[in-house]
């Protein structure tokens, strides 16, 4: 059992799971497929597992891949603390362009469901901070892209203004030029 907290944007949940602790130190389930399943509403398949280790101000993302290689993802911050960000980029929601943030970090465990149809991306607040994503579907090349973390049009606060970027970070594209691959794909 889990405590499921909706969001803002259709789909895109906060999990938080339940944490046993006692002198000893704390014990909790990272994932259960049937209590994931109860609180997401569909019985989801994870393909591959990813885990990353990032230097405080480092900001990753904002990464997607196009149909017919979309990932879902459940995210969890193993150690640090991140602020995590989504977009949604599905084609005809509603909340299309829109984003949702929201701290992840190693004490409190909350893990965030992102489902197929976001870009995703975070911006480390801790050194060593370990971040851990489960996928649907497995990493496809071709099908990558990344939409310009600082794009004007999204509007999100990162709470940082210099991040370290990867180059394929800094070469991102804005969300008007990715809507006719989005539209195509």
């Amino acid at each position: 059992m889990m405590i499921v907290e909706p969001t803002p944007i259709l789909g895109l949940l906060v999990l938080q799971p339940n944490i046993f602790s006692d002198p000893r130190g704390w014990f909790l389930e990272s994932f259960n497929a049937r209590a994931f399943a109860e609180a997401v509403g569909d019985t989801v398949e994870f393909v591959q597992d990813n885990e990353s280790c990032s230097s405080a101000h480092v900001v990753r993302g904002l990464h997607f891949q196009l149909d017919p290689h979309t990932q879902g993802k459940l995210v969890r911050v193993v150690r640090g603390a991140v602020l995590d960000v989504c977009v949604d980029i599905r084609k005809g929601s509603k909340t299309f362009g829109e984003h949702y943030s929201v701290r992840l970090d190693g004490v409190d465990k909350k893990m965030l469901w992102i489902p197929a149809g976001f870009a995703h991306g975070f911006h480390a607040l801790e050194e060593g901070t370990v971040f851990n994503y489960k996928c649907t579907a497995y990493y496809e090349k071709s099908a990558d892209r990344t939409l310009l973390w600082n794009d004007p049009a999204l509007g999100i606060d990162w709470g940082i203004a210099d991040p370290v970027l990867s180059d394929r970070d800094k070469k991102g594209v804005l969300l008007a030029d990715l809507l006719p691959s989005l539209i195509a794909g």
